[in-house]
């Protein structure tokens, strides 16, 4: 594992990733579809930041409710470090994406923290990929497109995007562009036509019929899927079907309640039968001292509470609920929003960490 460098795409780390936490200045914003913009951001020091493709940041909004947070992926790839381009699509109803969407203007700041996660050909290197998203899933696996793109050496990628209709086709033009580059084959399949277009491709939905005609040698890529949970649900189904090991596909999802539990350490506290110990844990920051079970997480036993800890996914993700664990010890499984060095440092998240003992937290 190469956790915490960023690649060129075949494996070669280049720059030591450096976490951020501060304000980003939108340079510009493109109307990519009729639902979905991007916002071109770059630090107000005009530093670049180290990224690996498929990563996202943490975007925090102030509406009229109080605070929100959202991750939205760097759609833009490492070798522009000095622009991170987010591409969002409107959610009906969404409170951070239509704010974004009617709010945001350029020469206005986005607080943002990042980057997180572990998705993405920098720690899954390979000769061949195979590269599957539907809707606004197109972001992550688009950065790593676009690194693949501007390769001099030789590039062997099969890309198989879904959308609802040609209109909702996100980064159309520049995949037409991509698919020139020999060694590059993208495929865009639609559920139907539109009101302007009748369409020429693939119609419908992925099946494992159409994907073999489009990667034959599928049993010889790394896959890497993103998209809502159906969608994802559906591509694991193919791939089993298909019999690709497991082991080569990873997926991405900022769906976040679909995504499985990470799995309890045996060997904690409270992970057998009979009623788990309770624990004290006091919160240094809020001046209080809760009771937290030992197979409930500390961000569910503060709220239980009525303390509200910063945190968004509550899943080990976003990495919003990072703090200091000051004294004492959990048993922390996370879904790649902390670092390992964080980790060494001493640093948890409150919504996956189960109290060992009595705990002293900076929150």
């Amino acid at each position: 594992m190469t956790y915490g460098l960023v690649h060129d795409g075949v494996g070669s780390p280049t720059a030591p990733v450096a976490e951020i936490d501060e304000r980003l200045l939108c340079t510009r914003i493109e109307q990519v579809t009729h639902d979905v913009k991007s916002f071109v951001l770059a630090r107000v020091d005009r530093a670049g930041l180290a990224f690996d493709p498929g990563q996202y940041l943490t975007v925090t909004v102030e509406t009229d409710d109080g605070e929100l947070q959202r991750c939205y992926t760097i759609a833009s790839p490492p070798t522009r470090p000095d622009l991170l381009t987010i591409t969002v699509k409107r959610v009906p109803d969404g409170p951070v994406s239509g704010w974004l969407h009617d709010r945001v203007a350029v020469g206005d700041t986005l607080r943002v923290r990042g980057p997180y996660g572990r998705f993405g050909t920098a720690r899954n290197p390979a000769a061949k990929y195979l590269f599957l998203s539907a809707g606004s899933g197109i972001t992550p696996v688009m950065s790593m497109t676009r690194v693949l793109h501007e390769r001099t050496e030789p590039t062997d990628l099969v890309f198989v995007h879904s959308a609802r209709s040609p209109d909702d086709i996100i980064f159309r033009g520049e995949l037409a562009t991509i698919a020139a580059r020999p060694g590059i084959a993208v495929t865009s399949v639609c559920e139907t036509g539109s009101a302007t277009e009748r369409w020429e491709g693939p119609t419908g939905r992925l099946t494992l019929r159409l994907l073999l005609q489009l990667a034959p040698d599928l049993h010889d890529r790394e896959v890497f899927s993103c998209g809502p949970p159906g969608y994802l649900q559906a591509v694991r189904e193919i791939l089993e079907l298909a019999g690709v090991d497991p082991v080569r596909c990873h997926e991405e999802s900022f769906d976040l309640g679909s995504r499985r539990p990470a799995p309890r350490d045996p060997s904690s506290p409270g992970s057998g039968s009979g009623s788990p110990p309770h624990h004290a844990v006091q919160l240094r920051r809020s001046g209080r001292t809760i009771e937290c079970r030992a197979d409930e997480s500390i961000l569910d036993a503060a709220l239980r509470a009525g303390v509200r800890p910063p945190s968004m996914c509550r899943e080990g993700v976003c990495g919003t609920c990072r703090t200091t664990l000051v004294a004492g010890d959990v048993d922390l499984q996370h879904a790649g929003g902390i670092r390992p060095q964080q980790v060494e440092r001493g640093e948890i998240l409150l919504c996956c960490s189960r109290p060992r003992g009595d705990v002293v937290v900076d929150a």
